[in-house]
C-alpha cells in the first residue's frame, strides 16, 4: 500500500508542475481548459492505479464542483486583464492557484481511491471540506514547487557559464595548487568538448 501510495503522491506532484505551467498561459479561457484537462488526466491516472473504473463526464464533474468555487473565489483570473502586470503577477498568482487546486483535488482522490471509494459513491458535500483545507494546503506546496523551480532555473544558469570563463576559473586553482597540470588539462578538455 506504501508503495501504490508513493506512486500516486508522484502522480500528483506532475500534475500540480502541470497545472501550474498552464497557469501561465495568458488567454484567460485556454489555461482554464488546459488545468481541467491535467486535472483529468491526474484522475483518469488515479483512478487506473487504484483499479477504479474511470468515468471521464463524473471527473469532469467533481472537478467543477470541487474546484470551481475556490479558483472564482480568490478572483485571480481579472487580474490578467491589468495591462502590464497582469500576465506576469496574475500569471504567477494563477499559477499557484491552479498548483493548490491540483493538489487539492489529488488528495481528495487519492483518499477517496484508497477507502475503497468509487465513481458511484463520491460525494461531494462530504468531500468539499477536505478539498477545501487541502487547496489551502496546496497554495503553500505550489508555491515551494515554484520556488523550486526558480532555483533549479538559476542553478542551471551558472552551470551554462561562458566556456572562457570557466577555464579562466580552472587557471586559477591551477595556479594557486588546487588542481594538478594532469587534472587542469583533463577538466578544460570537457569545457572545449
Amino acid at each position: 500500500m506504501e508503495n501504490k501510495t508513493n506512486h500516486a503522491n508522484t502522480i500528483v506532484k506532475n500534475h500540480i508542475i502541470w497545472s501550474m505551467g498552464a497557469g501561465f498561459i495568458p488567454v484567460p479561457i485556454a489555461d482554464l481548459f488546459a488545468v481541467t484537462a491535467i486535472q483529468l488526466d491526474m484522475i483518469r491516472q488515479l483512478s487506473n492505479l487504484y483499479d477504479v473504473d474511470f468515468k471521464e463526464t463524473s471527473g469532469k464533474a467533481i472537478i467543477t464542483s470541487l474546484s470551481g468555487a475556490s479558483v472564482a473565489r480568490m478572483g485571480a483570473r481579472a487580474i490578467k486583464f491589468i495591462p502590464g502586470v497582469g500576465s506576469v503577477l496574475g500569471g504567477v498568482t494563477l499559477a499557484v492557484l491552479s498548483g493548490a487546486s491540483t493538489y487539492a483535488l489529488g488528495e481528495v482522490f487519492k483518499s477517496h481511491f484508497e477507502n475503497g471509494g468509487t465513481f458511484l459513491d463520491f460525494d461531494i458535500s462530504r468531500i468539499k471540506r477536505m478539498y477545501d483545507e487541502s487547496f489551502e494546503k496546496g497554495k503553500d506546496v505550489a508555491k515551494d514547487i515554484h520556488k523550486e523551480q526558480e532555483e533549479q532555473k538559476k542553478k542551471a544558469k551558472v552551470a551554462e557559464k561562458d566556456p572562457l570563463e570557466r577555464i579562466k576559473e580552472l587557471a586559477d586553482m591551477k595556479e594557486k595548487g588546487l588542481l594538478s597540470d594532469e587534472e587542469f588539462q583533463a577538466l578544460k578538455k570537457k569545457i572545449i568538448d
